[in-house]
């Protein structure tokens, strides 16, 4: 049988970690899109996208997927043990 080896386990969580926090950022940069195509959308169009469209979907889109990305991408780094 083998012995787990202490340096794998904890390569193993900084990578998990590394990639949480990678998927945390793109997320991020998903929510500026939205968030930057909604504002485009509304320079460009004459009168905007509708009022509910606002409400519902376009900045609060865009406010979701920043703070879910930022939870994402602000973890702390795992602490060895």
């Amino acid at each position: 049988m083998k012995n787990p080896v202490t340096g794998d386990d904890a390569a193993k969580n900084y990578r998990h970690h590394r990639l949480l926090v990678r998927l945390g950022q793109v997320i991020m940069a998903l929510g500026l899109m939205v968030g930057l195509s909604h504002w485009i959308a509304h320079v460009v169009m004459t009168g905007g996208p509708p009022g509910i469209q606002d409400l519902l979907i376009g900045y609060p889109t865009a406010a979701v997927l920043m703070i879910a990305g930022a939870i994402l991408a602000g973890r702390a780094t795992p602490k060895k043990r």
